[in-house]
């Protein structure tokens, strides 16, 4: 009976790790693949068989890369829109999350719910408006009109109000009673202990602006100005598009993501299940 028992339980171990053996392929494949064009020339890419080695031409496609659309330029462009964008919607996101979690007003749930119905509206149905009311102030292809737009984000203000409804408000009358005012109580009681959500936030935040593409190619004029998906797009040819430079463009475009994701990934499982558990 035990011997029964012991197997299943070791044939369950072994599905298990296979599941997770061909998930780890399929999700770190398509990266393996990403930095295999970018080392090889743009006809490997329809190399029949395809080539799985690393090749050669990296520095070439980066000089070629670095010439059509001026790498250095267009990274600084995404991050600082990025990271500008980061640090003003957070600062939105977490006050507006705040009064909305532990201020009592009038109207509080109504707004509430405006802000996330408004989640429902089409984010192209919003281009047209936007566009018209950049272009009277005059603010198209500059860096405000980039970040601007989106600063007020429903999704981070949800969820950073979850992980503040979950912090307790007995807390706060203490502060309040010793004194502290609400400044000070946000700033130095309640902040601090919101370092997950603020992780989990800042990585939707930074992923949202890094990869926004629709806006910045309506809002830009000039190829000094662009973002990164923006600039990628202008490789593609009507008659023959550079796969190794696309490739190439990728797998530079990636990088940041993944070092932001690394540096706050500490705290973000914690922020995320602090959210849904609320």
């Amino acid at each position: 009976m035990k011997t029964a028992i012991g197997q299943r339980h070791l044939l369950g171990k072994i599905s298990m790790y296979v599941f997770l053996l061909i998930f780890l392929i399929l999700s770190v494949f398509p990266f393996y693949w990403m930095f295999i064009g970018a080392t090889n020339p743009s006809s490997s890419m329809f190399a029949s068989p395809p080539t799985f080695i690393p090749g050669s031409h990296f520095l070439e496609n980066f000089r070629n890369l670095d010439a059509n659309v001026g790498i250095w330029r267009v990274l600084f462009n995404s991050l600082f829109v990025a990271g500008l964008y980061v640090v003003l919607a957070l600062a939105i996101s977490t006050t507006a999350a705040y009064a909305f979690a532990k201020f009592s007003f009038r109207g509080r749930n109504l707004i509430f719910t405006i802000f996330l119905l408004s989640m429902m509206i089409p984010y192209q149905a919003t281009l047209i408006p936007l566009f018209q009311m950049m272009a009277n102030f005059d603010l198209l292809n500059t860096y405000f009109a980039l970040i601007a737009p989106q600063l007020c984000y429903p999704f981070a203000i949800f969820l950073m109000r979850q992980n503040f409804l979950a912090f307790p408000s007995e807390l706060l009358e203490s502060a309040r009673l010793d004194g502290a005012g609400e400044w000070r109580i946000f700033l130095q009681i309640v902040l601090p202990s919101m370092k997950p959500a603020l992780a989990a936030t800042s990585i939707f935040l930074f992923m949202f602006q890094w990869n926004n593409f629709m806006w910045p190619l309506i809002a830009i004029r000039t190829p000094d100005m662009y973002t990164f998906p923006v600039a990628l797009s202008t490789l593609s040819g009507v008659s023959y598009t550079d796969y190794g430079q696309v490739m190439m463009g990728i797998t530079i475009a990636t990088v940041p993501i993944l070092i932001f994701f690394l540096a706050m990934q500490k705290h973000f499982i914690s922020g995320m299940l602090g959210s849904a558990l609320k």
